[in-house]
């Protein structure tokens, strides 16, 4: 917990410093409409790649397979997503890592020992209908 609380106040903290940075660099309004661009590329990106692990989960169903594997870049992908609509030059970073596939599979494994260390500890909760 004090973790997440550190980094609510760091990270809104050091994109700002970044936005006046590069604000200072290249001007207001070329700042302001990359950060336009990048939030309408991460969407386009984040929609595609979204399709794509939709149809992977299905094509590993019908065959019956587990797809855990592909739920997991369907995680990447809806955290990147996120990050990619939030504005900032470091939030975008961290969000087109998690939806370009080649850099995704190195966050995979941190983001499946997260769940299993929190699934260990009965920390993760799932609800179901």
């Amino acid at each position: 917990m004090r973790w997440l609380m550190l980094l609510i106040i760091v990270i809104p903290a050091i994109e700002i410093a970044v936005l006046i940075s590069i604000g200072n660099a290249i001007g207001v309004l070329p700042t302001f409409l990359l950060i336009i661009a990048t939030g309408v590329f991460g969407a386009y990106l984040a929609k595609s790649q979204g399709l794509q692990a939709i149809r992977n989960v299905q094509n590993q169903m019908g065959v019956q397979k587990p797809a855990g594997e592909i739920v997991l870049d369907g995680v990447c992908i809806l955290i990147g997503g996120v990050l990619l609509l939030t504005p900032g030059f470091i939030s975008d970073i961290a969000g087109f890592l998690l939806l370009i596939p080649r850099t995704r599979n190195g966050f995979k494994p941190l983001i499946y020992n997260w769940f299993r260390k929190r699934a260990g500890k009965g920390n993760l909760i799932i609800y179901r209908q």
